[in-house]
């Protein structure tokens, strides 16, 4: 089976001192990290997914910002695809799905952030395309949500869109156990 990376928006801004910090995203990022070398080694497709936010006054991912830059624990390196996107679903008015299937990727491997936004979206998307997806749990962060006055813990939205991605959108797993795997 053809299998591919999708690196979900691990940019600075979803780190400390960033417009939008996420809760766990030091160790997401670790596990980011840790999957892209897997993929590196093995040779096998992977993309870097960036958002760059194309309204005036985004309150994050800005262009020409620090935010908006590529973490350093997963910097692209020569060669490897960056599709850049503005909105949450990774393939939506991107040439994403044409690289994969230019590539015949049947399985995407998804991590990044934010849990509850784009990974959630972006793994509904692969599914309806017809994309068997994995979700790497540990590799992916959200933040604290506020609902009818009600703050819900960034570990319990995390946990609910990962329930809900695992069936039937997704396999989701933890990063070591994918990388038992390979």
């Amino acid at each position: 089976m053809h299998q591919a990376l999708l690196l979900v928006d691990v940019q600075n801004d979803y780190f400390e001192q960033g417009r939008m910090e996420l809760v766990g995203m030091d160790p997401a990022a670790e596990n980011c990290r840790r999957i892209l070398q897997s993929f590196r080694q093995r040779q096998a497709p992977l993309f870097h997914i960036q958002h760059i936010a194309n309204y005036p006054h985004a309150p994050f991912f800005s262009p020409d910002t620090e935010g908006v830059k590529t973490h350093n624990s997963v910097v692209p390196e020569q060669g490897e695809p960056l599709v850049i996107k503005h909105y949450p679903n990774a393939f939506r008015e991107t040439a994403l799905h044409s690289l994969l299937k230019n590539a015949q990727i049947e399985e995407v491997v998804i991590c990044g952030a934010m849990s509850h936004m784009c990974i959630d979206t972006t793994t509904r998307a692969a599914f309806d395309l017809g994309y068997r997806c994995q979700v790497i749990s540990d590799a992916c962060a959200t933040r604290d949500l506020v609902f009818n006055n009600r703050t819900i813990k960034a570990e319990d939205v995390h946990a609910a869109f990962m329930s809900a991605l695992s069936a039937p959108f997704a396999r989701v797993m933890t990063a070591g156990q994918f990388l038992s795997e390979q």
